[in-house]
C-alpha cells in the first residue's frame, strides 16, 4: 500500500537552489482547484520561486555545492523525487560526475521522430 495515500496528506517539499534551502508547503490534496492553479511558493529569504521536489527529496547539506548542483541539474532535466511512497522515485545518481551518463541513458524524446533521429545518428 502506498504510504502517502495511507496516512493522509503530507507536506510537499520545495527547494530554493539559490539559498540551498528546503521548505515544506501545503499539499496539493489540501488545496482547491483555484489554489492549485495559482500555486507558486517564493523563498522567504531571496524571493526566488521555489521548485517542487517531491515527498522523497532529502536536501544535501547547505555547504555541499556539488550535490546542490547535481540536484538542480536533475531538476532542470525533469527528474524530481515524486512517488506514491511504494518504491520511491527510482534511481538517482549519487555524484555530480554521474549525472551526464544518467541523463543520456534516461533521455525522454519529445516525439517518435526525435527518437528515430537519435537512433539513426547513434549508429
Amino acid at each position: 500500500m502506498c504510504r502517502y495515500a495511507m496516512y493522509g496528506p503530507y507536506k510537499d517539499i520545495y527547494a530554493c537552489f539559490s539559498c540551498r534551502k528546503v521548505f515544506k508547503q501545503t499539499s496539493n490534496y489540501e488545496l482547491d482547484k483555484a489554489e492549485k492553479a495559482n500555486r507558486e511558493y517564493r523563498c522567504p529569504q531571496c524571493s526566488d520561486i521555489m521548485k517542487d521536489m517531491g515527498h522523497d527529496f532529502q536536501a544535501p547539506k547547505k555547504d555541499d555545492s556539488k550535490q546542490w548542483m547535481k540536484v538542480e541539474l536533475l531538476y532542470r532535466n525533469g527528474f524530481t523525487y515524486h512517488s506514491c511512497g511504494c518504491g520511491g522515485p527510482g534511481y538517482r545518481p549519487a555524484a555530480l560526475s554521474e549525472v551526464e551518463q544518467f541523463l543520456e541513458k534516461n533521455r525522454v524524446f519529445k516525439s517518435a521522430g526525435e527518437a528515430l533521429l537519435n537512433h539513426l545518428t547513434m549508429k
